[in-house]
């Protein structure tokens, strides 16, 4: 099936995302690139050799460049350098791999506010704000582009929100985003980690246009170019897919019958009823991921729907700090250690399963903070 193939060859977090370079003084200069072309500021995430992965050093030049811009471009786009990637995710594993500690958390919390600020920022640009999704587009990648008003995918275009596999939830606004996602496809997506490709990417309403990569040089090359409203220039230049069918289609209605529950146990009893192969698959993801980033998961999307994209990313900063604070679960660091630093692929989740994760716990991971650690957005 379709969705087993999809699901089930989970790319995560590529081990070449993630780190710092030896020569920091020299990568940290160019890990970002801006320029100026008629009036168009453009973005370039350049870390190529590590799919793009956004680090601290990068969102910390972000951040000032964008709100600059408000008021000195016309439209800003953002691109990923090297071919193979928009953004494959976030540099966790410079965060996590010394353990729970002070240390961590200090540079877990610099690097998130940061982050975190970003895709704020993008969410209320004043201006037109267009990301070429073309290749890789997971975890950061997601939240420094989908907030923004256009988004272009390729058929090299690869979407994912694997946080749970790493013991971590959906953030960088994926409450927000996937809680607004048609029948309930985006609780399957945060929950599972499944991966959308290509065109797919623009059926499910995360890319508002899709054309062949062998055309996106040409089409960033119009976009600054031309003059008129961004908008009518992708009308233009961007392919039609209503003749093109979403490789999900068979699976939406089940989708949305299935992960409309509001426990992830409900979900869970829900595939084992339903014992098709899909379901089966779909049981499998489930079984391997981190218990505890399901359940918050679940209730993040749940709250998300109700709340504005500020409002979901101060939710998602208690969320992020208290998981790596690590006073109720290390899955956090256990599940990166497993994927990325021993690699053994065999985390030793704390709770072990959904039943061991009590309620009570979840619901401290959202308590407002009471001594000013509360993320401020401008």
């Amino acid at each position: 099936m379709i969705i087993l193939m999809i699901c089930s060859t989970r790319l995560g977090f590529s081990t070449r995302l993630l780190g710092y370079r030896r020569n920091c003084s020299t990568a940290c200069m160019d890990d970002v690139l801006f320029e100026v072309k008629n009036d168009v500021g453009i973005v370039t995430l350049n870390r190529p050799k590590a799919l793009n992965a956004l680090n601290t050093s990068m969102v910390v030049k972000i951040k000032p460049k964008l709100k600059e811009y408000e008021s000195l471009v016309r439209m800003v786009i953002v691109q990923g350098a090297g071919g193979k990637a928009f953004c494959a995710g976030g540099d966790v594993k410079s965060i996590t791999e010394n353990g729970p500690g002070a240390k961590s958390l200090e540079m877990g919390t610099n690097f998130f506010q940061n982050e975190y600020s970003v895709d704020s920022i993008i969410g209320k640009s004043k201006i037109p704000y267009v990301s070429l999704i073309d290749g890789i587009t997971m975890g950061g990648g997601v939240g420094i582009s989908v907030h923004g008003k256009y988004r272009v995918a390729t058929e090299r275009t690869l979407f994912a929100m694997p946080e749970t596999a790493i013991g971590l939830f959906c953030d960088v606004g994926g409450s927000y985003v996937l809680s607004r996602m048609d029948k309930h496809l985006g609780v399957m997506l945060g929950l599972t980690g499944c991966r959308l490709k290509g065109s797919d990417v623009a059926k499910a309403g995360i890319a508002t246009h899709y054309v062949h990569s062998s055309k996106i040089e040409g089409l960033r090359a119009k976009l600054i170019e031309d003059v008129r409203d961004p908008g009518t220039v992708l009308a233009e230049n961007t392919d039609d897919l209503d003749a093109v069918e979403f490789t999900m289609a068979p699976f939406v209605e089940k989708i949305d019958s299935i992960f409309s529950h509001e426990r992830v146990e409900e979900i869970v009893d829900a595939l084992r009823t339903d014992g098709s192969e899909w379901a089966q698959g779909m049981l499998k993801t489930l079984s391997e991921v981190s218990p505890t980033g399901l359940k918050i998961t679940r209730k993040e999307i749940l709250k998300g729907k109700n709340l504005s994209l500020d409002e979901c990313l101060i939710m998602e900063h208690r969320l992020a700090y208290r998981s790596m604070e690590a006073k109720y679960s290390t899955d956090f660091y256990e599940g990166v250690r497993a994927l990325l630093i021993d690699k053994d692929r065999n985390p030793k989740w704390c709770p072990a399963s959904l039943e061991e994760v009590k309620d009570e716990i979840i619901d401290k991971y959202f308590e407002p903070f009471s001594n000013g650690e509360e993320l401020q957005l401008s």
